[in-house]
């Protein structure tokens, strides 16, 4: 499988061209185009608890489509929800910690799990759950707005506003704490912060989709009429 990234960092779509009988598990509507030939099969992956978990729990799809190429392979277009940039990591026999509402496909040999015990911490977090990704192959991920990585040095610690948080790797220590305290929470417009600790690289989003939505609500008219 081969993945090209188009018209980044803004309208980022995910090429992925399919060698012969291949296939792709990618995030419900996620699906921009197809050539001839790809197939698409709807169910649900790990059992239904697991589907369960993934849904209620990690904020994903209940039913996973999943594309197989015919025998001369095939292409297809990828693309997430909101604006921003699509990026891909190759996973070696590894674990990452994935927001939710970044994941958008994976291949076969990636296994990805809302169930794990760590992912409670982050709950309370601006909507934030955590899937947990391991195994091995391309994962394709999305964030809003542009992407941007940090690289940390062995006890080196880094604090990230949950609602920029993308991804950072399962061997990271992480600690979820409020920021400035209650005044900080109501007045300043913070809410939980994320201290990671190195060695380990983190991917955050230069956006965040619980800011915007604090912006765009309170514009929006109301359908009550007064008497």
């Amino acid at each position: 499988m081969q993945v090209e990234i188009l018209y980044r960092p803004s309208y980022a779509v995910a090429r992925v061209m399919l060698a012969p009988n291949e296939q792709i598990r990618a995030e419900a509507g996620a699906m921009v185009s197809m050539s001839a030939g790809v197939t698409v099969e709807t169910g649900i992956r790990g059992g239904v608890l697991k589907s369960l978990a993934r849904s209620l729990l990690g904020g994903e799809s209940f039913f996973t489509n999943t594309f197989h190429a015919p025998e001369r392979g095939g292409e297809i277009l990828l693309a997430p929800a909101l604006t921003g940039d699509v990026f891909t990591t190759r996973l070696s026999g590894e674990t990452i910690l994935v927001q939710s509402g970044s994941y958008l496909a994976s291949e076969d040999g990636i296994e990805v799990d809302a169930g794990w015990s760590g992912a409670r911490t982050f709950f309370a977090g601006e909507g934030l759950f955590m899937l947990r990704c391991s195994g091995s192959g391309q994962l394709v991920l999305s964030s809003y707005g542009a992407i941007h990585e940090v690289n940390l040095q062995a006890g080196e610690v880094y604090t990230v506003d949950t609602g920029h948080l993308v991804a950072f790797s399962e061997r990271m220590n992480f600690q979820v704490r409020a920021i400035g305290g209650l005044r900080s929470t109501i007045l300043g417009g913070e809410g939980l912060v994320v201290d990671l600790t190195g060695p380990g690289k983190v991917l955050l989003q230069t956006r965040s989709e619980g800011a915007f939505l604090s912006w765009l609500l309170p514009k929006i008219p109301s359908n009550k009429r007064s008497d």
